[in-house]
């Protein structure tokens, strides 16, 4: 499966998930206990129980999830580039409203069939319909809400918003993680070659390229420094499969795919190289004005320092003993000993490998 379809059904499902407990929520507090309002359409003759309304709510969540999920899509992946964000709000606007008008005429339509009674779905009803209004502001208000969400697990990285929601590193925590640090190679001559601007424009596209396979891989990434992004996996998320080692490998091809569009739009073809370790470090909320989630220890250290080595062992891929004793299924790899390092500022030895595939 492409990682760009695993990114459309990740959000599609989110969104189904979203939007139909948000509709039932709806319809909880719109119509729970409003006996009297309900009266000329909970008659037993008219066969029409408080449930039914349950079930329009469970359609309207569905059939807006799925719209909702492919507008959004549509426009983060093809249009978001062309549009200013304001033109883009508005434009996303008016479709959801237009879709919105459909989606309840058509119910309308089909409680009118249900219950023989003639409902207000006239051209131009909504208009003066105060329940389209209603929905149309909780729509509005819900959708804020997601796209909240989406920006909070965007920012902090998938899991952890609800973390921080917890307060779960509110207090300093002591956790096993893996941290791989990947830097482009040759950096400083690019930059000098192409100019600051273009030179921007070729990183912000590579880690674009880059957060296409996290996903797939179970990656966190922890911060972008520069033109070096440190990322991370919990022990179990990244020892299955060995995703640790194979996201830096599967990063290596999606940038291969795009070989050409590099060359001509900037002249250069972008190659990293990594640095992995594992260990226990800290991590806890830190700042007031801007909240982040830091991560203190030797894991840091060493990890980055490991990556330094890259260029010394002309290999692209270093790991620590750590690492390579958790790595599942070996002989996938071709893994080579650097030997036992001493590494600078550090009192203990590390043996290095370097692994290629």
């Amino acid at each position: 499966m492409s990682n760009r379809i695993l990114s459309f059904f990740q959000l599609f499902f989110s969104s189904l998930l979203y939007w139909l407990l948000a509709f039932i929520f709806f319809i909880a507090i719109r119509y729970n206990g409003l006996v009297e309002e309900l009266a000329i359409y909970t008659d037993e003759d008219l066969g029409l129980p408080v449930l039914a309304f349950y079930a329009y709510g469970v359609i309207l969540g569905l059939v807006l999830g799925i719209f909702y999920a492919i507008i959004e899509y549509l426009f983060d992946e093809f249009l978001s580039k062309r549009l200013s964000l304001g033109v883009s709000v508005i434009v996303k606007s008016f479709i959801y409203l237009i879709l919105i008008i459909i989606v309840l005429s058509l119910l309308s339509f089909r409680i009118e069939a249900h219950i023989d009674i003639d409902l207000p779905n006239e051209r131009g009803w909504w208009r003066t319909d105060p329940f389209f209004w209603n929905t149309v502001i909780y729509f509005v208000t819900a959708s804020i809400v997601f796209s909240l969400i989406r920006i909070a697990n965007d920012k902090f990285g998938r899991g952890m918003f609800i973390n921080i929601l917890l307060g779960k590193y509110r207090k300093p925590r002591e956790e096993e993680r893996i941290l791989m640090f990947l830097d482009l190679k040759d950096s400083t001559k690019i930059a000098e070659k192409i100019g600051h601007i273009s030179y921007s424009k070729f990183i912000q596209d590579c880690f674009k390229d880059l957060n296409i396979i996290l996903n797939k891989h179970d990656a966190e990434v922890y911060q972008y420094v520069g033109d070096e992004a440190v990322v991370t996996w919990t022990a179990k998320k990244g020892f299955k499969n060995n995703n640790c080692v194979n996201l830096f490998f599967a990063f290596r091809e999606q940038l291969k795919k795009r070989n050409q569009y590099y060359t001509t739009n900037f002249g250069f073809e972008p190659i990293f190289k990594a640095g992995i370790h594992f260990g226990k470090l800290m991590i806890a909320e830190v700042g007031t004005v801007k909240k982040e989630i830091a991560y203190h220890g030797d894991v840091i250290n060493t990890a980055s320092r490991i990556q330094s080595l890259c260029n010394t062992y002309e290999t692209s891929l270093l790991i620590s003993e750590t690492i390579l004793d958790n790595l599942k299924s070996k002989e996938q790899f071709t893994i080579d000993s650097k030997g036992i390092i001493t590494l600078k500022g550090k009192e203990k030895s590390v043996e290095v490998f370097g692994v290629s595939k």
